[in-house]
């Protein structure tokens, strides 16, 4: 629910392509449908291309979804069929900017993509992970030939000042994702706390992903916590590749009776605010949405400080605990003192909201606005 109120805007034409591997389930697919609501309510002739043919979240714009056909045809000719077809979108419709959010990681396809299919388009690159083996080809060489003078947006100070060094790159700043906490709290309030089907609960909330978010470490600092025994459960929610694994895992350990599964769902925050409190343990994040998610419905949160994010929102203390990563031992005493210490509880839930209020969709509309101006 955006009200940006910026009326002078309101007469930009500027027309943008977004484009992302999908609009489904992940962070950055939930980022760039984000983005393409933000940049409608600027008046900009938004477009979105996605890759894979997945679509789950709300979004504004004309959609070319070459997902689609790549489900028809996804041989060696397809694939430059689908190419061809994104070029010929492109001179088409003659875009001012191009937004592009997917990982690059194919070094023949990105020197295409590059080289031929943006060739002279303006782009902007966005970064939405702290891995350059995420984010990039293998070849450092290649991605400073590709790169170094394009402009680069990536989603915490950190990953910024990590890309810029790590790959000699001229044009990178870092825009934080934008939450419409408004809206948040509305579908906050779809489920009641009497009809959801666990209480006294802790939550994870996102995809069910060990090499990236590292659950079998939450479930040991659960299982080495006070919680079991104050009949606190822990809640995921959220599906994934690794999910059997970590069904099998929580037998491992005997917690069948303490942890509960939820498949994905597109409105996990009614849960999200009425847990004690939101867990976050993964190795490595881009900017995790997760954490000003549960902070914007006044749920404190408890992560591990990876890189990169989790320390550019939380302050120990304040709005959650801010611990060692691979730490289970700081990771259980974080969850303790979370139950055990309510005046320590009551000030972090109380501070959450406003912690998290400068990445409110009107302050991170303005900073894209900024951007675009310059290009």
């Amino acid at each position: 629910m955006i009200d940006l109120k910026l009326d002078s805007l309101q007469r930009n034409n500027k027309k943008v392509c977004i484009v992302a591997s999908s609009l489904g389930k992940g962070g950055a697919e939930r980022s760039a449908a984000q983005l393409s609501i933000m940049l409608h309510h600027l008046n900009y002739d938004v477009h979105i291309v996605i890759v894979l043919n997945n679509i789950d979240f709300e979004y504004k714009g004309t959609l070319l979804n070459l997902g689609a056909l790549k489900s028809k045809n996804d041989s060696v000719l397809g694939r430059l069929q689908r190419l061809q077809h994104f070029k010929a979108y492109l001179k088409t419709h003659n875009f001012d900017v191009v937004i592009d959010g997917r990982s690059r990681v194919q070094a023949y396809r990105e020197f295409l993509v590059s080289k031929w299919i943006y060739a002279g388009i303006s782009v902007v690159y966005v970064l939405h992970c702290y891995k350059i083996s995420k984010a990039f080809t293998p070849y450092k060489w290649l991605n400073t030939y590709l790169y170094k003078n394009k402009n680069m947006v990536a989603v915490s100070e950190s990953a910024a000042n990590y890309f810029r060094q790590a790959l000699d790159l001229n044009h990178i700043e870092c825009i934080y994702n934008g939450f419409d906490f408004e809206e948040l709290n509305l579908k906050a309030e779809a489920i009641s706390i009497a009809d959801l089907e666990v209480e006294n609960y802790i939550i994870f909330f996102g995809r069910i992903h060990d090499e990236s978010k590292n659950l079998k470490l939450l479930l040991e600092a659960y299982k080495q916590s006070i919680l079991i025994e104050q009949n606190v459960k822990l809640l995921l929610v959220g599906d994934g590749p690794d999910l059997k694994g970590i069904q099998d895992y929580v037998q491992k350990l005997n917690l069948k009776d303490d942890v509960v599964f939820k498949e994905f769902t597109i409105n996990p925050y009614p849960y999200v605010k009425h847990a004690r409190f939101a867990m976050l343990t993964s190795r490595h994040e881009g900017f995790p949405m997760v954490i000003p998610e549960a902070l914007g419905v006044g749920t404190p949160v408890i992560s591990v400080d990876c890189k990169s994010g989790p320390s550019e929102v939380i302050t120990s203390g304040y709005n959650g605990m801010l611990v060692e990563n691979f730490n289970v031992n700081a990771i259980s005493q974080a969850m303790n003192s979370l139950i055990v210490n309510e005046t320590l509880y009551q000030t972090c839930k109380s501070n959450a909201k406003e912690s998290v209020q400068r990445f409110s969709v009107k302050n991170i509309t303005n900073d894209w606005k900024q951007l675009l101006h310059k290009i």
